[in-house]
């Protein structure tokens, strides 16, 4: 190609602070207009290596990335077996788009959060620290979640386990001498501009769910039978963290009651929440107790705190570190006779949060003010925001609403599987007016009271009804962790396990096909994906369930 003379270049010089007379350019705009149909190659060499024998163009790169495919479809191939599972080309071939998408939104991120404490006044920020980390979506939330990263090191971690070992670092080093991790990694001007204001300010007294033990899991036991002096290294320097990670949730987010635990942050002074979000979660509208205090208390958060205690538990033995009392903890969160005592609703025949509630809650507008004064015109009622109004007083008991949550202890399998609750779960999870479709299992049971309701005038249901990949996924490992484990329920966990999959496979795939993206989460009424797309974020999980790796 012949060059063009004289050629203008808009040129930005990046982020340029106050008194700062450096201008290193960091970004350049080249403009090419052309008659279609033309080719186009754009080379980009980086000045680090300037002994390359090749540019990497034309013939050269065309080989180059026929080896890297081929070397791709071999290893897709061999981890995850999917022409042995009976899947199609064109299955595959979305399988793999998805995971591609998955390892392609990892990046690096650099910058410090903006953190409030109690020894604070005002926020501050956080040390300036880096990140590398996967993203739910690149182009909508292209920043670092804590619970999302856990699920997506599931999937991470069986395509490259050094990859996820390097996440959970990075992850980690941003732990605070308390042992806090900030829930949300706003890091750098871009990622701020894609934030609301009111969401950039992390609380460190607020937790997330503690999702990085999930991949752990499986990462230990592969460590733990590593003969390599750097795995065994590398867990030596994890141990530290995990401790104080541990310990933090366990200080700071116990119940009133012993042997509980509380989600802190939710707001008891809101007047326009339906029902005040639990953000820390992860579940953010889930219905709640209607009105917080610091005698509730949340079955999920009790059993991640159970699948926390285990990992502990194992990793000490391997380091020849105390581990008993890791393993104590353990047994008695999984006990399922205090598990029952503390969360399970007799009335409802479920598992239940604790707390101050009452389901006889709306929003409606409120009246102009009565008393006005002379000349003073009323506000005009369309004007005023809806507010949350109270029918019923609430009282101390179980919340009696079906859905996700009331799964956890099935989910994380602690459910024996022996017991008769479990067979009422598993009843449950099968029936059309409470969880089950044809597309997944819905977030929210159909006869809840708030299941599809706006929590503001102006903020749709989110966890209300819609259906999510990452539960479900817990879901289908649930069902068949019970399908192969010796006990009453185990045939008909065994049928659900086949029917959930593939009512989950072929919906996003169907989705997909229609849509050409992997979504958010998916509608419960007609399986259409919803909200922010493409999500390949912990809905990429679709690869695992396809590949029975859980």
């Amino acid at each position: 190609m012949a060059k063009i003379k004289n050629e203008k270049f808009l040129v930005l010089t990046g982020n340029q602070m106050s008194g700062n007379t450096a201008s290193q350019v960091n970004f350049i705009v080249h403009q090419v207009t052309v008659n279609l149909p033309y080719d186009m190659e754009v080379v980009f060499e980086s000045g680090s290596n300037p002994g390359r024998p090749d540019t990497l163009s034309g013939d050269v790169f065309s080989t180059e990335l026929l080896k890297h495919k081929v070397a791709f479809d071999k290893k897709f191939n061999k981890v995850f077996d999917l022409v042995n599972k009976g899947y199609s080309e064109t299955e595959i071939t979305f399988s793999k788009a998805a995971l591609s998408n998955m390892i392609g939104g990892i990046g690096y991120f650099y910058g410090s959060s903006v953190v409030q404490s109690p020894h604070n006044k005002e926020p501050v920020a956080y040390w300036p620290a880096p990140l590398y980390t996967a993203v739910p979506s690149r182009s909508f939330f292209p920043r670092g979640f804590l619970w999302d990263e856990g699920f997506h090191n599931l999937l991470i971690s069986q395509w490259d386990q050094e990859i996820s070992k390097d996440i959970i670092g990075h992850w980690l080093d941003l732990m605070n001498v308390d042992g806090w991790i900030p829930r949300e990694q706003i890091l750098g001007t871009e990622a701020t501009a894609k934030v609301p204001a009111e969401y950039i300010v992390q609380h460190n007294e607020n937790a997330n769910p503690p999702t990085l033990f999930l991949p752990l899991q499986g990462i230990v036991k592969d460590l733990v039978n590593s003969q390599k002096e750097a795995d065994r290294e590398y867990l030596k320097n994890l141990y530290p963290r995990l401790k104080a990670w541990y310990k933090w949730f366990n200080t700071s987010q116990t119940g009133r009651r012993p042997h509980t635990y509380r989600w802190k942050g939710r707001d008891s002074k809101t007047k326009r929440e339906l029902n005040p979000k639990t953000l820390t979660s992860g579940l953010d509208d889930y219905p709640r107790a209607s009105h917080p205090t610091d005698a509730e208390y949340h079955i999920d958060l009790r059993c991640w705190m159970a699948l926390a205690s285990g990992v502990m538990a194992d990793i000490s033995k391997t380091l020849g570190e105390s581990w008993e009392e890791y393993q104590a903890t353990h047994d008695l969160l999984s006990n399922n006779d205090l598990l029952n005592k503390l969360h399970w609703s007799d009335s409802a025949h479920q598992y239940s949060d604790y707390g101050l509630h009452t389901n006889n809650v709306k929003l409606a507008r409120p009246q102009p003010p009565k008393n006005l004064q002379p000349g003073q015109q009323p506000p005009m009622q369309q004007q005023l925001e809806k507010e949350r109004v109270v029918k019923n007083q609430p009282s101390l008991r179980f919340v009696d609403t079906f859905g996700y949550v009331s799964l956890f202890p099935f989910l994380l399998k602690i459910v024996d599987p022996s017991s008769e609750k479990l067979e009422q779960i598993i009843t449950d999870l099968r029936s059309t007016k409470l969880l089950w479709t044809q597309y997944g299992l819905r977030s929210l049971a159909k006869n809840a009271a708030l299941y599809g309701k706006h929590n503001t005038e102006h903020d749709p249901p989110y966890w209300r009804g819609s259906i999510w990949i990452n539960m479900n996924y817990l879901a289908v490992s649930a069902l068949h962790h019970y399908s192969i484990t010796p006990g009453p329920q185990q045939e008909q966990a065994r049928i659900l396990y086949k029917q959930l999959r593939n009512n989950l496979v072929n919906n996003i795939i169907k989705e997909y096909e229609r849509t050409g993206y992997i979504w958010e989460q998916y509608d419960d009424k007609t399986g259409e994906g919803k909200g922010s797309h493409p999500f390949t974020g912990w809905s990429a999980l679709v690869v695992l369930i396809m590949a029975e790796k859980y």
